[in-house]
């Protein structure tokens, strides 16, 4: 059987039967079988938007060249036989790590402080009609998860997982997700799809012999010499030989949970910022100049901006052809999210416009991690306080720009609220061509560099290996962050590292005595 792997371009709302045909016209063959491996947009000239496809085609009528074998993710079976594992959260995190456990042989028990996800669906319906919100069933738990009532984008900017990713794509399609996610560019599910999608997964995991406990929160933990042994919950305490904890975003009082029984956190920057809604028509023709584009959904965009300040300000999580929508965890909050289902076809597209920024800036002194929670916190239930609903106040963006209230619009709240404007760098000037020469450091600077660095804790210690690592032996950064331990092997006499070069070829790096440091015996 002969193997060919083809590059076509085709008409964005192309047929079965067109591609075959162009297939069948290049190759010069009549009886073939083939797989399209990868789809991606091709905006760059908008009078030629098109579809570029990667097939890989199979024939009798090929001259003979094998095709690649693909790999797979191998999960270890029985490894975990006898062993019990308690996951706190159904989110994709936690609903992953059951199955991948569950196939390794462990006894895995889910907790879940929601319900499931048919009723949770009934419960925002019936937020969204009332305004009254049922704590622990909304836009933030329950579950799925915050992702369920997203956009359900499913990409990734790690490179170096292409067998998970194939795994967790595979899994969704399975479970009732378009096979259309296993080539796309940019695939996403849509939240119509994902509460059949989630339901689908509960029920292959509890098939498997997967406990799963709704409506049950994590009230406490007992540890013993440092090892989580039991937690406490609403229906009693559960043992276990491991504990994960996958509460995902919003869930404030589990984090203080854990920050009050010893678990570390770290305070570091974050983003804070607005949805930005417009005409999803208006989007669409800034991207391909006209209003709608056959074959595709709807058009999405990302922008980033930084300029002389220490603030960045970007899209995240765009939604195109989707809706913005109340998401507080709880009551007395007021946050938003963005949300579409599979089609795209709402009238308007949504995006967070964020700035990246330090609270310790903003409040102008060091807090701790609970602190910093807590004026989180304070900073949401503010926006509900000012109208006690969870209306969200809404202005225009020139006129939040430029601090204004907005006609007919409730805005005063975020001049009231939030007194420093972290999107303030829009209105810098754009930046000018610097052609300075680039400045490299001696190498008493890398000396000192390193060893300012506190390697008294485990993050120090990794901070100061990917630092020496940086250093020695000009890895890219996407490249050293993908580096897993396995990755360090012997060959010959020397420490190497086994390295994903750019397009996925494959190198070998002697690692050097300093990086070293970072890897535990």
């Amino acid at each position: 059987m002969g193997f060919r792997q083809l590059e076509i371009k085709m008409k964005t709302d192309y047929t079965k039967k067109d591609l075959e045909i162009v297939i069948r016209k290049i190759l010069k063959i009549r009886n073939f079988a083939y797989e399209i491996v990868k789809q991606s947009l091709d905006g760059r000239d908008n009078t030629d938007i098109h579809w570029m496809v990667r097939v890989n085609v199979t024939s009798l009528e090929i001259p003979n060249n094998e095709s690649p074998k693909k790999e797979h993710l191998i999960i270890p079976r029985n490894v975990g036989k006898g062993k019990k594992v308690v996951i706190v959260g159904s989110g994709p995190a936690g609903m992953f790590a059951a199955l991948v456990l569950q196939t390794a042989g462990y006894k895995v028990t889910i907790i879940e402080q929601g319900p499931e996800v048919y009723k949770r669906t009934k419960d925002i319906k019936y937020f969204e009609k009332t305004g009254e919100l049922i704590e622990r069933s909304n836009y933030s738990y329950g579950e799925g998860g915050a992702g369920t009532f997203s956009d359900g984008k499913l990409t990734s900017r790690t490179k170096a997982i292409a067998k998970e990713k194939d795994f967790i794509l595979e899994k969704y399609v399975e479970f009732g997700g378009p096979e259309e996610i296993l080539y796309l560019s940019k695939p996403h599910l849509g939240s119509n799809l994902l509460i059949k999608i989630v339901k689908n997964f509960r029920n292959e995991l509890m098939n498997n012999g997967v406990e799963i406990h709704f409506n049950t929160k994590m009230l406490d933990l007992k540890k013993r010499w440092g090892k989580i042994t039991k937690i406490e919950t609403e229906k009693g305490w559960i043992d276990g030989d491991y504990f994960i904890i996958a509460p995902g975003h919003s869930s404030f009082e589990t984090y203080k949970l854990l920050i009050n029984n010893g678990v570390q956190f770290k305070l570091k920057n974050f983003a804070i910022g607005t949805r930005v809604e417009h005409y999803q028509e208006n989007i669409n023709r800034a991207k391909w100049s006209v209003p709608k584009l056959p074959g595709v959904k709807a058009a999405d965009y990302s922008v980033t901006y930084n300029f002389q300040s220490i603030l960045s300000v970007y899209s995240f999580c765009m939604c195109p052809g989707g809706k913005v929508v109340p998401a507080p965890p709880t009551k007395g909050l007021n946050i938003v999210n963005g949300m579409s289902n599979y089609k795209r076809n709402y009238k308007f597209g949504n995006s967070a416009i964020v700035a990246g920024v330090s609270i310790p800036m903003l409040v102008g002194e060091e807090l701790e991690p609970l602190e910093a929670l807590e004026w989180l916190m304070a900073l949401e239930q503010k926006f509900y306080e000012f109208s006690n609903s969870y209306k969200a106040p809404a202005v225009k963006v020139s006129d939040f720009i430029n601090k204004r209230n907005s006609y007919l619009l409730d805005s005063s709240p975020v001049f009231q609220i939030i007194k420093f404007n972290p999107f303030s760098n829009l209105k810098e000037e754009k930046p000018t061509i610097n052609n300075e020469e680039t400045a490299f450091l001696t190498e008493e600077e890398c000396r000192v560099l390193l060893n300012s660095i506190d390697t008294s804790t485990i993050l120090g210690l990794r901070n100061k290996a990917l630092l020496s690592l940086a250093l020695t032996t000009a890895l890219r950064k996407s490249e050293i962050i993908n580096i897993k331990l396995k990755d360090i092997v012997k060959y010959g006499d020397y420490d190497v590292i086994k390295v994903t070069r750019k397009g996925n070829k494959l190198d070998m790096v002697k690692l050097q005595a300093e990086p070293k440091i970072g890897k535990r015996p």
